[in-house]
Parts: structure tokens; C-alpha cells; sequence
């Protein structure tokens, strides 16, 4: 080759002397997912993304591409494995629908703190802004429910882009990162080099606290009378629930967890409270209207915690750890903030407090167990979902992956099941996604394969049937999860809420003429299907499912329509005003 001047031309790519090879964008996109030690992606193919897909059948990565059955499905599955591995989730879908599909999985993530990066394909960039076939300015769509979003415009700037991605989804504030991915740039050839490591202008990720604010936290601490621990989703994001539990356990702290937050200190412990909150233990909800000092750790006082603000912890001082400035005093005001990573703040105030004297908070606390335990029906020889909840935690011990859907199994799960380890539960909180938890349990399931726990999907059969495709998925991949769909023919929290404030107008919950054959839909999908309504069945159903290795099994509870979750606080009221039972 030579140019112009008749000299020998230099290669374009060249370093020490020694020529590197140009590769396409898709193959620069598979290497660098393999660079980066990405395990498994969960994807479904499509027009703008095909040349990837034509890599990784060419190339065969390390990593592992389940085929989801929709996209929703495949943004949950990358929760699902994020959550229960403490790694990120991985999604790749095509443009248009294929991306808006992702919407929802999206949003969830990004309410809950999960990270995800999720590659969307795009139309070529001549033809970005002319309508063309399967466009959708996915970056303004998504642009208020991701924690940053990315367009590559140029192949030379794929792999740094897509380092970058993995690097905000896991720092910080976990949270999604969309990566749009233009067609012409994936058949574009560059040198494939991907960075070792990140710097972005403007973006710092917080570690330990203010020597100040952490000094001060310590008086506080050491001065108050009546303490409580809230601990929130932070603290297993951060991998500090053995922080969180040495110093509860030093300090003689009781504890009380959000929904997110359940696993993060054990539920077996005299000092756990439980979950707080809209149905959470009536004792953890008088602890905090009682307490003098809350102490939250990666906890973000959201409104299913908190009720009626102005009347929410009215006696109480407030020490908040958080990673997210913008969490700080949003809701409740801080009279101490500290602003930090909570592993690492924890770690300056362990060595720091004093063992407390709360021996006769401690007792009060007992009271107040003792006076509005947890309860359900149990001599009228019905199944109550309640029952299958505890039966399936003394069948594995509290040894257990649980992931759940959204409505009243969610919170009885949350009730009932005693956790006791972190990234132990798995549920949408921030955005209650109905349909989230079958292809998250195939995320948890995928990211756990080798491990000796079971991973336990369970819902109601109004949201298992919003995702009930994901089911051929887990048969595909043989993955042994364990399905518990507590069926009462309704949307049930919607139909308790219809009971107790809207004079028992069921208007459009009731599901008895539209539900499937669970049973039926299970050996559909190449699964197993199981079926009980009688308590005294549950045990030897649970061992048969347990026996089955090899798929998934669904196993249909069917349950009272009527049954409610109780303790419960009614939207606008104080936490202190809980219902404890139907009148």
C-alpha cells in the first residue's frame, strides 16, 4: 500500500512497532463485556443489534447469553442476579420496543438501587431524528430513571464507554446506566483497547465520613437513652451488615430494617425488630415513636416508613449515614448527617462507642412484642398463606435465596420468613412491580449456580401471570427454582384496600373467571406443577418439589380470598395508628 507521495504508509493502528488488528464495533463490544468479566447477559435479539449477535455466535465469549422471553423480563433477571451476587446486571436488547420494554426494569432498578447497565440498539446515526423504522430517543426516555445514560457516537469511543457504565452502575449509589448503541457503529472498525481503569470529571464516590460529624455522632449516640437502628437497602449494598451487626450487637441497639434492608441483621437475633413501616411489626412502629435517637444507615425515610411525617419518631434525634447527598434531610431532617460509604462509616464508629445502657428499652421493647405479636387464623382449617410462608422457612432453615412480586405474599413474606443472612431477599420496593420476581428469581438463579441455596420465587397469581413467560426460560436453562404462587382468585392488596376504605365495592380484582390452570401452565413451560388447598398437605408438597433438580417447580397454594395483612398503617396516617386486625 502506498500513498500519494509514493512513500510506504504507516498503519493506522500501530504500537512498538507491531500493527494491532481492527475489529468491528460488535466484536469490541463482546470483548469488552468479556474484559470487563461480565458472566451472563440476558438479552433478546432484534434488527439494530443483530451484528452482535452474529459475534457472539462467531467469537463464543466467556460469558454466559440467556434469551429472554420479553425484555421487562430480561431487565428483572439483571436485578435479580445483581442483587443476589452483589455484582452487575447485564441486559442487550434491540431498538424501538425492544428498548422501550425496558422501561419499567429500568425504573425499578433505578427506585431501588440496583445496578444494571442495559445496551439498547439504535438506528444508524444518519437516521437518528428522521422516525425511522423502530426509533425511540431512548436516552429522553429513560433520562429521569437512570443513574447516567450514554450514546456512542464514535467506534473508537465504544469499549471506554462501556468501562465507564460498569464503573457508575457499581460505585456510588448503585443504580441503571443505558448505553444507546447506534448500528452503523457496531459494523465500524476499530483497535480494541479497553481501559484499566475510570476517571470521570465530576463524579467522586464518597468513603468515610467527616472526622467532625462522626465525633459528633458518637455523643449522640453514647448520650441517648432510648436508641434505635433503621437500617436500610444501603447497607447490604455496601456489604456492611457485619459492620451493622458487631455494632448493634456492642452498643445493645435494637434493630428494625426497611423492606429492603430485611437480611441485613439477623431476624433471630433478640435485638431485630423486624421491618417497620406500612406493615411492619407493631412493636418496631412504637419503638420508633417512642425512641429518643434514630440512627439510619442506608436508609432513605421513604413514605411506606415514615406515614404522616409530622407525626413520624416525634421524640427523636436523627444520625443518617448515607452515600447519597441527595437522600440527606430530603424527607426527615438530620440533626447529624454523615455522608459516606456505610461500610466504611460504620468502621470509624465501631471502636468508638460505648456499650449503651438500654437494658430498660430493651424490656419496654419485650412489652410491646408480647402485647401485638405477629398472628394469622389457624384453627378454622384453612390454607392461610401466612402458614406456607413459615412452612417453606422451616423447610430450608432460613437458608434461602426469596425473592417476591408485589402485594399481600410480599409483605407476609417480609412478615413471616426470618431472615437472616444478607442478599437473602429480593423484592421491587421503591416502584412495587407486579411480574418482577419470576425473571428476577432466573437472575438470582443464573448469578447462584453452584451454590447450595434454593432460590424461592413467590407471588400472587395476579403478578405471576405478568411475567409467566420467563417460566420456559428457567426450564431452558434447568434451573431448580422454586415457585410458590399463593393463588386467592384476586389482586389481593388492592381488593383489602377495597374491603376496609371503599365499602366493598371489588371492582375489577376479582380474577376467578381469568385465571389459568397453574398446574397446566407449569407442564406448558416443561416444568413441573404442584397443587394444595389443605394445610396438612404443605410439608410433604414442599419435599416433593425439593426433590425435583433438574427444573423449575410451580407450586399453587390456594389460599382464602379473604385474608388481609395485618399489622397495617392506612395511607396519611401515623405510624403509632396501625390497624392490628379486621374489625
Amino acid at each position: 500500500m502506498s500513498t500519494a507521495t509514493g512513500m510506504k504508509a504507516v498503519p493506522a493502528f500501530q504500537k512498538n512497532g507491531k500493527a494491532k488488528k481492527k475489529m468491528s464495533g460488535a466484536e469490541i463490544f463482546v470483548r469488552a463485556l468479556d474484559a470487563e468479566g461480565v458472566e451472563v447477559v440476558f438479552g433478546h435479539p432484534g434488527g439494530a443489534v443483530i451484528k452482535i449477535y452474529d459475534e457472539i455466535a462467531r467469537v463464543q465469549p466467556k460469558f454466559t447469553h440467556v434469551l429472554v422471553r420479553h425484555e421487562q423480563g430480561g431487565t428483572h433477571a439483571a436485578e435479580g442476579y445483581a442483587k443476589a451476587t452483589g455484582g452487575v446486571g447485564t441486559v442487550l436488547v434491540t431498538s424501538g420496543p425492544g428498548a422501550t420494554n425496558c422501561v419499567t426494569g429500568i425504573a425499578d432498578a433505578f427506585m431501588d438501587s440496583v445496578p444494571i447497565v442495559v445496551f439498547t440498539g439504535q438506528v444508524p446515526t444518519a437516521l437518528i431524528g428522521n422516525d425511522a423504522f423502530q426509533e425511540t430517543d431512548i436516552i429522553g426516555v429513560t433520562r429521569s430513571i437512570t443513574k447516567h445514560s450514554f450514546q456512542v457516537r464514535r467506534v473508537e469511543d465504544l469499549a471506554p464507554t462501556i468501562k465507564a457504565a460498569y464503573h457508575i452502575a457499581r460505585t456510588g449509589r448503585p443504580g441503571p446506566v443505558l448505553v444507546d448503541l447506534p448500528k452503523d457503529i457496531l459494523f465500524a472498525e476499530a483497535e480494541f483497547n479497553y481501559p484499566k481503569e475510570v476517571s470521570l470529571r465530576g463524579y467522586t464516590v464518597p468513603t468515610t465520613g467527616d472526622p467532625a460529624k462522626v465525633e459528633r455522632a458518637v455523643r449522640m449516640i453514647n448520650e441517648a437513652k432510648k436508641p434505635l437502628l433503621y437500617v436500610g437497602g444501603g447497607v447490604i449494598n455496601a456489604d456492611a451488615a457485619e459492620q451493622l451487626t458487631a455494632f448493634a450487637r456492642k452498643t445493645h441497639i435494637p434493630v428494625t430494617t426497611t423492606l429492603h434492608g430485611l437480611g441485613a441483621f439477623p431476624e433471630d437475633d433478640p435485638l431485630s425488630l423486624g421491618m417497620l413501616g406500612m406493615h411492619g411489626t407493631w412493636y418496631a412502629n412504637q419503638a420508633v415513636q417512642h425512641c429518643d435517637l434514630i440512627l439510619a444507615a442506608g436508609a432513605r425515610f421513604d413514605d411506606r416508613v415514615t406515614g404522616k411525617l409530622n407525626a413520624w419518631a416525634p421524640h427523636a434525634q436523627v444520625v443518617h449515614i448515607e452515600i447519597d447527598h441527595s437522600c440527606v434531610s430530603k424527607n426527615v431532617y438530620a440533626d447529624c448527617a454523615i455522608v459516606g460509604d456505610v461500610r466504611c462509616v460504620l468502621e470509624q464508629l465501631l471502636p468508638l462507642v460505648e456499650e449503651q445502657e438500654t437494658a430498660d428499652w430493651l424490656a419496654q421493647i419485650d412489652r410491646w412484642k408480647a402485647e401485638c405479636p405477629l398472628r394469622f387464623e389457624t384453627a378454622d382449617g384453612l390454607l392461610r398463606p401466612q402458614f406456607v410462608i413459615q412452612r417453606l422457612g422451616a423447610k430450608t432453615n432460613g437458608e434461602a435465596v426469596v425473592l417476591t412480586d408485589v402485594g399481600q405474599h410480599q409483605m407476609w413474606a417480609a412478615q413471616y420468613f426470618r431472615f437472616t443472612r444478607p442478599r437473602s431477599h429480593i423484592t421491587s420496593g421503591g416502584l412495587g412491580t407486579m411480574g418482577f420476581c419470576l425473571p428476577a428469581a432466573v437472575g438470582a438463579a443464573m448469578g447462584m449456580r453452584g451454590s447450595d441455596l434454593p432460590v424461592i420465587s413467590i407471588s400472587g397469581d395476579g403478578g405471576f401471570v405478568m411475567n409467566a413467560q420467563e417460566l420456559g426460560v428457567a426450564a431452558k436453562h434447568r434451573l431448580p427454582i422454586k415457585v410458590a404462587v399463593m393463588n386467592n382468585n384476586f389482586l389481593g392488596m388492592v381488593r383489602q384496600w377495597q374491603e376496609l376504605f371503599h365499602e366493598n365495592r371489588f371492582s375489577h380484582t376479582d380474577l376467578t373467571d381469568t385465571n389459568p390452570d397453574f398446574v397446566k401452565l407449569a407442564e406448558a413451560f416443561h416444568c413441573v406443577g404442584l397443587r394444595t388447598n389443605d394445610p396438612n398437605e404443605v410439608d410433604a408438597l414442599l419435599e416433593e418439589a425439593w426433590r425435583v433438580t433438574d427444573r423449575p417447580v410451580l407450586m399453587e397454594f390456594q389460599v382464602p380470598q379473604e385474608e388481609m395483612v395485618f399489622p397495617m398503617v392506612p395511607a396519611g396516617a401515623a405510624t403509632g395508628d396501625m390497624i392490628t386486625q379486621r374489625y
